[in-house]
């Protein structure tokens, strides 16, 4: 077996990936683009389709 100071495997919890998944969603929500995209999510949900979106997100509430 190889020295297992050496080892890229973090194994369980891996930091690594934690960090580097946290670093990206902190970018995208303080991100001119996320701002944008709630605001349309929001139109849409008041708008036409709304109700769709609703009986949507119910469907998928209910399936768990």
């Amino acid at each position: 077996m190889g020295n297992p100071n050496t080892s890229k495997n973090e194994g369980e919890g891996n930091k690594t990936a934690d960090r580097e998944y946290r670093q990206a969603a902190t970018r995208h929500a303080v991100s001119p683009k996320s701002e944008k995209m709630a605001r349309e999510a929001e139109e849409a949900l008041e708008g036409e389709e709304g109700k769709e979106l609703e009986e949507a997100r119910q469907s998928t509430k209910d399936r768990g």
